[in-house]
């Protein structure tokens, strides 16, 4: 059977697949440098595991207090030299992204200083966690101010009103290096390099924390490599290589770090607790795979921005920009596309591919939010998914592939509802 027929079989009719086809035959070359950077990080991955001396043992758990887990500490120490950084936190007591930033700020900012975002508004779930909205054991009620400096129009940095919004009490800048539910560019980490110059030629002292959520291996150095304090992320995503069932991460200035271990295990404690629980093997295994799997996310992302920029929508990044995350906004205009294409990328998944998902109050967000994930570990989203508000300018995000031929089919069923549906025609 001719694989033209395995997607026939699986919904895809034959002008949508042959419209995909003659996308794909003019990526061949920008694939191939994704493949590059891969094969770097792989070998970087690698060099980190045999440096520090990754051993059978450490592919097993503790439990109760989890004293001298050596899985854990190792793994810490890993990611330590991965990023260049002077100390690592890598646990799945931490239960997302969002918890592993208000872990980093949280314990690294004090009553009376000031958080400054010189980058726009942040992720619509930190807005709970600032202050920013209205919210239980925010920071904003322990009497820690927040600053932001919004972007140009075009997405550059705003250096003069930054210069002004730092004052005496200003302690921490964070930098959101991806696009959260906004239509910005994602920073490169050459632009935030600059940034972090920029701040600590004012004020060296103050602590600079990048949210590297979507990020980590898309290019071949990381945010600690230009000088952040703390860099923060989610095992879910690109460092867990879809393998990793949980967790997340802060790499940075070892008191920064010590500084988090203390306010997610206790005062007087901190890393020396903290039972793995048997998910050592696969934050290893993860990590091991996150280079070329991230890999396989951007391709997904490229074959996406190509396909919907041809069809007339507009997508960030375009067709040909430099990637720096794996997400691919697409604004389609409608909330009945939005719905449609994560209806279809739903349909492509390997997990729950029966199910329809729908819009609904999520917590933490300001509107109805639609997400289509099927996947192997339940929020992942390095695996295939797709989400977005359920707001003007009705924008959907697209992120995640664990290989390139399901990302390619998830964007195909994204493609074929749309048409199914009417709201788009392929000639």
């Amino acid at each position: 059977m001719e694989i033209k027929e395995m997607y026939q079989n699986l919904g895809i009719q034959e002008n949508v697949y042959q419209f995909g086809e003659e996308i794909l035959r003019k990526l061949e070359e920008r694939f191939q440098k994704i493949d590059q950077t891969a094969e770097y990080n792989q070998l970087k991955v690698v060099h980190a595991m045999q440096t520090n001396r990754v051993s059978e043992a450490c592919l097993l758990g503790t439990t109760g207090y989890g004293y001298n887990d050596i899985g854990r500490d190792t793994l810490e120490a890993v990611y330590a030299s991965l990023f260049h950084a002077e100390d690592a936190l890598v646990r799945p007591q931490i239960t997302c992204g969002t918890h592993a930033l208000a872990l980093a700020l949280m314990s690294n900012l004090r009553p009376g200083d000031e958080l400054l975002s010189p980058v726009g508004k942040p992720y619509d779930t930190l807005e709970e966690v600032i202050g920013i909205r209205e919210s239980k054991g925010s920071l904003r009620e322990y009497g820690i101010t927040y600053k932001q400096v919004d972007l140009l129009p075009e997405g550059a940095f705003d250096y003069e009103a930054i210069k002004n919004a730092i004052g005496e009490k200003t302690k921490l800048v964070t930098i959101q290096r991806s696009k959260g539910y906004q239509t910005r560019p994602t920073l490169s980490v050459k632009q935030i390099g600059e940034l972090i110059t920029f701040i600590k030629n004012i004020k060296p002292e103050i602590l600079c924390m990048v949210d590297n959520c979507y990020g980590e291996f898309v290019e071949t150095i990381e945010p600690t490599d230009v000088g952040a304090d703390m860099v923060v992320g989610s095992l879910i995503k690109n460092p867990g290589g879809g393998l990793a069932p949980i967790g997340g991460y802060i790499v940075g200035k070892k008191e920064c770090v010590e500084n988090a271990a203390f306010r997610l295990t206790s005062p007087g404690l901190g890393k020396e607790v903290g039972a793995s629980l048997g998910v050592m093997s696969s934050f290893y295994e993860g990590l091991f795979l996150a280079p070329t799997v991230t890999a396989s996310a951007l391709k997904g992302a490229i074959f996406a921005a190509n396909i919907y920029e041809k069809l007339g929508f507009a997508v960030v990044p375009n067709s040909t920009e430099s990637r720096h995350d794996i997400i691919q906004a697409v604004t389609l205009g409608k909330p009945e596309s939005v719905v449609a294409f994560c209806k279809g990328i739903q349909a492509a998944a390997s997990v729950d591919s029966f199910v329809s998902p729908e819009p609904w109050a999520m917590p933490g967000y300001d509107s109805d939010v639609i997400m289509a994930a099927g996947a192997f570990v339940s929020g992942s989203s390095i695996e295939l998914s797709a989400d977005g508000p359920i707001k003007p300018p009705y924008v959907v995000y697209f992120q995640g592939g664990l290989t390139f031929p399901h990302a390619k089919l998830g964007i195909l069923k994204s493609l074929q509802a749309l048409v199914d549906a009417g709201l788009i025609s392929i000639k």
